[in-house]
């Protein structure tokens, strides 16, 4: 390892926020915590990611790892132990010194703290613990905290940092134990579910304590969440979407995050991606994730055996909505909320409304503009008091060309750039402590 000595604080966060840069597990924090009057800091529900929150607020957390040092060997980990990159470590009082110093600038409202695995996993985890005991219990920070628990750690030091962090998260790394096995051999999907599952059952039985005892502590009340790298590995969209599904429905998961494969080590076990990462795959995985947690969907509606990989010129929900034209057009002053939801066009929150508008009026197509209803996109599949909005063809080619032609089928990022990540430098910001 090409560890450095002697490094100040700013030269380790330089190196230890790039470190982290692959980790998209930055999440909205789904928990409410006011300040005291005795402490630093809030969390509030509405999000805390490096985007804009649900109520339109900018939001950001200072992303670090810990270590950059790893005893671990994963092909696709650009600080594996075999890696010739700059390392650093933080020690526990300099992660709480720049987490205050920066949420006192209002440079950030919380923190995404992640690590290699010094020494082993226990040492690092205990760290990890000393880390957030300190920020908690002696800097009275009580903003946002999400942490990655280490697989492998003693399940004490895992229950004890989950009553100090809002949310925790492991990352399953690849999708399948097949792939697993080849590009991390010392890393075992059971290794990484057990924790996974310790903090699912911590989760629901400090609900049930906390019902009957308010003042009993939280334990990651913002619930937790994992990752995945896609396009490292041949698994298809259909492997990929079932895992997940499978974690949500077993484990109970806030979120599922899929991260496109970079190949930074050119690693001859690793594709070589000639035409850069899989962002507009990873797009798609994300849009038919939406579909799953709030569009009451099932992987086997969207992708089968036969069918295992989505059509990247299109959204999820539009290609369900072609290869199911039996289905429609829906009529809006009629169809239940569970049918709008399937309208391409329509989400959930112009769901809602057209049920709760149309009980005082029919509703035309000029409301569902006022509404919110993608017109451009779900004029195909619907009607109004019987009457589409232009006279148009319900064939699968003469529709599919027309949601092509559509340019927001594909993000406008993934059109004009490349792969990109956040910095806490991007801005030449500077700090002094």
């Amino acid at each position: 390892m090409n560890i450095q000595q002697n490094l100040s604080l700013m030269e380790k966060l330089a190196i230890l926020t790039d470190a982290a840069k692959y980790d998209v597990a930055c999440t909205s924090s789904g928990v409410d915590r006011k300040g005291n009057g005795t402490g630093m800091g809030n969390s509030i529900a509405a999000g805390i990611c490096h985007t804009f929150s649900a109520d339109g607020r900018c939001v950001s957390l200072l992303k670090i790892l810990f270590t950059n040092e790893c005893i671990f060997n994963c092909s696709y980990c650009q600080n594996n132990c075999n890696s010739d990159v700059p390392r650093a470590s933080f020690t526990p009082d300099e992660v709480c010194e720049l987490t205050m110093e920066f949420y006192r600038r209002n440079y950030i409202e919380g923190l995404f703290l992640s690590s290699g695995i010094m020494i082993s996993p226990n040492y690092t985890m205990d760290l990890i613990y000393q880390t957030l005991y300190k920020l908690r219990r002696i800097h009275h920070f009580n903003g946002y905290i999400h942490v990655k628990a280490i697989p492998g750690a003693d399940p004490l030091l895992v229950e004890k940092a989950g009553f100090l962090a809002d949310r925790m998260s492991i990352n399953l790394e690849l999708p399948t134990a097949d792939s697993l096995k080849k590009l991390a051999p010392y890393k075992s999907r059971a290794t990484i579910l057990k924790p996974m599952r310790q903090i699912q059952n911590s989760i629901t039985e400090n609900k049930n304590e906390v019902a009957l005892y308010r003042s009993a502590p939280h334990f990651v009340p913002a619930g937790q969440s994992t990752q995945m790298i896609i396009g490292a590995t041949p698994e298809n969209d259909y492997q990929i979407m079932r895992v997940a599904e499978s974690l949500y429905q077993k484990f109970e998961l806030k979120r599922v995050f899929y991260s496109a494969f970079v190949n930074v080590n050119q690693n001859s076990d690793l594709p070589m991606l000639p035409g850069g990462p899989p962002l507009l795959r990873e797009h798609r995985l994300y849009q038919a994730d939406w579909l799953l947690r709030y569009y009451d969907f099932t992987v086997d509606e969207l992708l089968s055996e036969n069918r295992p990989d989505f059509n990247i010129y299109l959204d999820p929900k539009c290609d369900w909505a072609l290869r199911h034209l039996e289905s429609f057009p829906v009529e809006i002053n009629r169809a239940d909320y569970r049918t709008l939801l399937r309208v391409p066009g329509i989400g959930a929150k112009s769901a809602q409304r057209i049920v709760k508008a149309r009980r005082m009026s029919t509703l035309d197509f000029p409301d569902l503009k006022k509404i919110g209803v993608v017109l451009k996109r779900a004029l195909y599949f619907i009607t109004c008091s019987g009457r589409m909005m232009y006279r148009t063809k319900l064939e699968e080619d003469y529709i599919c060309r027309n949601l092509i032609g559509d340019k927001t089928q594909i993000p406008k990022e993934i059109r004009e750039a490349g792969y990109q990540q956040i910095s806490l430098f991007d801005t030449g910001m500077e700090m002094s402590l």
